[in-house]
């Protein structure tokens, strides 16, 4: 009886060990598991930590990188806005958008596009904005000898601080986290989705807005998830706060907020707006 409990000590030890269950006791019923003890992580909120390492001054080039190079790919392209959307241009007027600054848009409407008047400022909708679905068409000018971001440079600002880079694509070579299809200065494409220059490219853009507190801090940050001409080029991608030129991302809090479109000084084209509230 001694050396058969011996061995039913080893065996209950042994199993421990591996995280099995034990045998059974010499009664035949199984000694019951002790469920693990749960730690509750801490994290720092994403605006905290960029604080702590915001210098005072940045350069530009010290958030940029260059490698690795997404992959070309080829799409498809198109799409008419569903019944519930609303149509943020149809081809007509900028009735629903206005300068940045207030006032009438200046950019050109013709042929059922409106194109980047530069130096006349960005423009933004005059309905605010949460979490969304957006579709926008956009098309860079002939890139004449401008390279990298003097061609054809655009951006979709949702929320007017959160940045969809638009730029020409084509045979571009640019820092990646700022090529067409990237989050400014945050994540660069899954692929380069951009077709050829003087071509339509198609961006449908599903945005799940930030929430903060009543004492304004961030309780979740945004998502995003980019299809650029058809393909994912940003799966739910969690953003790191708003996209500076210089310097790190931070949230500052806010609710609802216009869409605007940047004037970058390239004539860039845009048609068949439309946005639905999710």
């Amino acid at each position: 009886m001694k050396n058969q409990f011996l061995i039913i000590a080893g065996l209950f030890l042994a199993a421990l060990a591996h995280g099995q269950n034990p045998p059974a006791t010499v009664s035949g019923q199984p000694q019951p598991q002790q469920p693990a003890q749960y730690i509750q992580p801490t994290m720092q909120q994403p605006q905290q930590a960029a604080q702590q390492r915001q210098p005072e001054r940045w350069a530009p080039e010290s958030t940029e990188w260059y490698t690795p190079v997404p992959v070309k790919v080829t799409p498809g392209v198109g799409t008419k806005p569903p019944s519930d959307a609303i149509v943020l241009f149809d081809g007509s007027d900028l009735s629903k958008w206005q300068s940045q600054g207030g006032g009438p848009a200046k950019w050109k409407v013709h042929d059922g596009v409106f194109t980047v008047e530069p130096g006349t400022g960005s423009i933004s909708t005059k309905e605010y904005f949460g979490d969304c679905q957006l579709h926008i068409e956009f098309k860079s000018p002939d890139p004449e000898n401008y390279h990298g971001q003097n061609r054809g440079n655009s951006g979709i600002m949702i929320q007017s601080r959160y940045e969809v880079q638009v730029l020409d694509g084509d045979n571009n070579p640019t820092y990646v986290n700022g090529m067409v299809g990237s989050i400014y200065k945050q994540s660069a494409p899954l692929v380069n989705a951009y077709t050829k220059n003087g071509e339509w490219q198609v961006y449908d853009i599903f945005w799940t807005a930030p929430r903060f507190g009543a004492d304004d801090k961030l309780e979740s940050p945004a998502i995003i998830t980019v299809v650029l001409n058809g393909i994912v080029v940003q799966n739910n991608y969690i953003l790191k706060g708003n996209t500076p030129y210089t310097g790190l991302p931070r949230y500052t809090a806010h609710g609802r907020m216009p869409l605007s479109l940047q004037d970058h000084n390239t004539r860039v084209s845009f048609r068949n707006i439309w946005i639905r509230n999710l």
